[in-house]
């Protein structure tokens, strides 16, 4: 039977967003072998989205999607990249235009129901169904991709036998399976395996090729039943030495591998071991038995030796250390291709485009597998772009755009269409109708996303330094990590950055120095509340803060400046910065020169809820903090919201977050291109993005001149796809002055508030609700998100109307005191006897009464 699976049955896993082990066996494990079902909803949609999303996944993704209620959501984890769907037999027909991706599942043995490319049916149980006789009518009506799912309980040796009488592929519940040689209430995977290989050797060892994940083959070995158990358990290259029993590859001579992926070949006589190599595989001098790599792959590998340790003078060095020069060279370089019209100006002028390319990816800490992968995830895609040029690409070659552009021939991908906001004049809807229209994009219920966190924040309570590390490996493949904490003092080499970059980040560090020292009080507050009572209240650093930076592939350090300079302003005792690192367990030197600066203790190499959790509790070498702050996505903030309800924990947090926004109120005098900038600088952010422009009392001639601003901006970004799906829930919203303007602003509470108008400063005095406000046209969000001096951690959501951003107040809090004299009691002591008694409180009263009769000699 032809089929696109790397292994011949199909592991069966609730959800790609459950943490740590999925059921038996590890998310690594379930990984390795490359194929896995997974039970979709439409409560886990957005989470299968997120995982689906991840190019660089070495899972193979089916979906059994008869529980999701709508199509669109389907199609949408179709275009994410599942290589198949399984539906409900009469919902077949609204996916007829997806072909063999789309199959239909029952839950009885009904073999009736089988399209043409293929079925699968659900807990099949031997006590209610004649297996046997299942498999021979399959056998008989060879039917293509038939999938059979094993009920609960099922005897799954016998399950395998029979499905391989059906030609079938079992899908079998990773609960029952393991790699713990010691369980024996579960079948060892490397059984499962065994199964299906066929090997003409006495000795039963099967043939295994060693490739890189690019598949170029490294070398020969052999398996057997238990070096491939020790492989998966091992995540590396575990083989059967024919004289030394099992071989760890790497042992003794350092030269490791990560196993990626185990498949067998089409007549499942062969193994393949998808490898990533350190080191050379060969023991003579060349990368594999086979001979040096050569190409992409040996290119590959001379870029990543460059990174490491350069020779002097070496140009490539230089394109590592200088981005301008580089981000110039792959535009010239893609220019002269695009001009070269023989077959060798066209290699050559390729060539150099490659080699300028490939070290940008290098440069930023990407592979050619990635790269490889994100080509497959293309691959899968179901909603298809225009392919039209962008901008002013396009503009250069004389291609017309948007309206002007010659219409498609009906046979082509349907357009996108303009990137454009609706409109609503708000003189003439409903109260209720513009409230409905300016809502936030709808958040994952919280309980939704708790299930998610909950089990990460108690695995890390109690696992300490061993769980965070997990989950960095997981979550960030950061595998080579064996601590999860840098300490100070950094050392020199994990802060080389160019001269440029420095400058800039000292530049906004001495701003946003500045602006928060000055909000530092002056001194305490002392009232004297009546003669002899004397009440004070001043102010005291919280003592140990920890700061959450979002990262991994992203470079963040206006958010590290953001939170770390107010923190070291204010005199924390102690500042712990989290951010997750790179795959290379690297972190991003301009975190670590921003952690520098403000004399941070050390860094957390984690992401997500681990993250805070590791923060909240403390572990064996990361700092328990008092007070968590930072911008994170939703799993962030639910892990921030849970440990803050933790009176075990004892720590507080800055604020809650949703997803970024803006709203720009603009008259005639704005500038459409100010305008529009300023809307996508927001919409960039995520598709969950929202961004609201209120025009007031502008002309057609006007708003169409911001809309094709809009879309001209918006067509040339490189995130225009993100842009796309924020622009798609945001609103224009037409009033006729500034007061009603300032009502609409006020009442939806906006994160960042621009406003494009005449007498800009004076309309200041009548924001009630903001997060931060940026006046005139000279004063783009982007000063406040970077260099200003104003911080950038705000309120989103709306929380603005109860919440203020991140300031120096953030990091302190006040104590009161009262000091009176014996006038000062005997003054207010009637009163408070008196309200104490009225409480019956009689300690309360009695505690001044003993003082007054004192005083009377009494």
């Amino acid at each position: 039977m032809e089929t696109t699976l790397p292994v011949p049955f199909l592991i069966s896993v609730q959800s790609p967003a459950s943490q740590g082990e999925i059921d038996g066996l590890s998310r690594d494990e379930v990984s390795i072998l490359g194929a896995a079902l997974f039970e979709a909803s439409s409560q886990n949609v957005d989470e299968l989205s997120s995982f689906l999303g991840r190019p660089n996944s070495q899972l193979h993704s089916y979906l059994d999607a008869t529980a999701i209620e709508s199509s669109d959501d389907v199609v949408a984890l179709l275009d994410r990249g599942t290589r198949w769907v399984f539906v409900a037999p009469e919902k077949l027909s609204e996916y007829a235009e997806f072909g063999s991706r789309v199959l239909p599942a029952v839950t009885k043995p009904d073999l009736s129901a089988a399209s043409q490319h293929g079925l699968l049916i659900k807990d099949l149980d031997p006590k209610t169904t004649d297996l046997n006789k299942l498999a021979e009518e399959a056998k008989a009506k060879k039917i293509q991709n038939l999938f059979l799912k094993a009920a609960s309980g099922v005897d799954l040796e016998q399950f395998i036998s029979i499905a391989q009488k059906a030609n079938a592929i079992p899908v079998l519940p990773s609960s029952a399976l393991t790699t713990d040689k010691a369980d024996g209430t579960k079948i060892p995977l490397s059984k499962v395996m065994s199964a299906y290989w066929k090997s003409d050797r006495p000795d039963e060892l099967i043939p295994t090729v060693v490739t890189d994940e690019s598949g170029i083959a490294l070398g020969l070995a052999y398996s057997s039943v238990d070096s491939v158990l020790e492989a998966v358990r091992r995540r590396a290259g575990v083989y059967q030495s024919r004289k030394r029993g099992l071989w760890v590859k790497g042992a003794t001579s350092g030269d490791t591998q990560e196993l990626v992926r185990i498949a067998l070949d089409c007549d499942i006589d062969t193994l393949k071991f998808v490898v990533r190599q350190k080191g050379r595989f060969c023991h003579l001098e060349q990368s594999g038995c086979f001979g040096d790599l050569k190409g992409i792959n040996a290119l590959e590998q001379t870029l990543k030796s460059r990174k490491e340790s350069a020779p002097a003078g070496s140009y490539t060095a230089r394109l590592f250390s200088d981005e301008k020069l580089l981000r110039a060279k792959i535009m010239e370089e893609a220019e002269e291709l695009c001009d070269a019209k023989t077959k060798e100006n066209v290699a050559f002028e390729a060539a150099d485009l490659i080699y300028f390319a490939l070290t940008k990816a290098v440069s930023a800490g990407v592979s050619l597998a990635d790269i490889e992968a994100n080509l497959d995830a293309k691959s899968l895609k179901v909603k298809r772009r225009t392919g039209d040029a962008k901008g002013k690409w396009a503009e250069k070659e004389g291609i017309k755009t948007g309206a002007a552009a010659t219409t498609k021939p009906a046979d082509t991908p349907k357009p996108e269409g303009r990137i454009v906001m609706q409109r609503i004049d708000a003189t003439s809807v409903s109260a209720t109708e513009l409230e409905n229209t300016l809502k936030r994009p709808s958040q994952k219920s919280p309980d939704a996303i708790l299930k998610i966190v909950t089990p990460i924040i108690d695995e890390v309570r109690k696992g300490g330094d061993k769980a965070v590390l997990s989950y960095t490996h997981k979550f960030e493949k950061a595998t080579s990590l064996t601590s999860p904490v840098i300490k100070a003092p950094f050392p020199q080499e994990l802060m080389d950055l160019p001269a440029e970059t420095i400058k800039a980040i000292d530049t906004s560090y001495e701003n946003i120095r500045k602006f928060h020292a000055a909000q530092k009080e002056e001194k305490p507050l002392q009232v004297e509340t009546m003669p002899g009572v004397v009440c004070s209240r001043f102010s005291r650093p919280i003592e140990r803060v920890g700061l959450y930076v979002p990262g991994g592939t992203a470079v963040l350090p206006s958010t590290a400046l953001m939170l770390g300079v107010p923190a070291k302003v204010a005199g924390c005792q102690k500042i712990v910065l989290a951010s997750p690192p790179r795959a290379d367990g690297s972190i991003t030197p301009e975190i670590v020169y921003v952690a520098h600066k403000v004399g941070a203790e050390s860094i957390v190499l984690a992401g997500g809820a681990q993250a805070v959790a590791a923060m909240a509790y403390g572990t064996e070498s990361i700092s328990k903090v008092d007070k968590i702050l930072g911008p994170g996505n939703q799993f962030v903030t639910a892990a921030k919201m849970h440990v803050s309800n933790d009176t075990n924990a004892g720590v507080s947090i800055d604020m809650p977050a949703g997803p970024s926004e803006v709203l720009v109120i603009a008259d005639k005098d704005a500038n459409p291109a100010f305008v529009a900038s300023d809307l996508l600088s927001q919409a960039e952010h995520g598709v969950d993005s929202q961004v609201i422009l209120i025009a007031i009392d502008l002309s057609e001639k006007q708003l169409k001149a911001i809309e094709d601003e809009v879309h001209n901006q918006a067509m040339a970004l490189p995130r225009v796809d993100i842009v796309r799906g924020a622009i798609s829930h945001s609103v224009t919203v037409q009033v006729k002055d500034v007061d009603e303007a300032m009502r609409i602003s006020n009442e939806y509470a906006p994160e960042h508030l621009i406003l494009q108008i005449a007498d800009a400063q004076k309309a200041v005095d009548r924001v009630m609700n903001a997060g931060s406000v940026f006046i005139g046209q000279w004063t783009p969000e982007s000063v406040g998100d970077y260099s200003a001096g104003v911080n950038h951690s705000l309120p989103t959501y709306g929380f603005a109307k109860q919440y203020s951003g991140v300031n120096l107040g953030s990091f302190m809090k006040h104590i009161t005191s009262s000091n009176l004299t014996a006038d000062g009691l005997r003054n207010v002591g009637s009163a408070v006897m008196q309200l104490a008694k009225v409480e019956e409180l009689e300690a309360h009263r009695r505690a001044v009464e003993l003082r007054l009769k004192y005083l009377d000699g009494q």
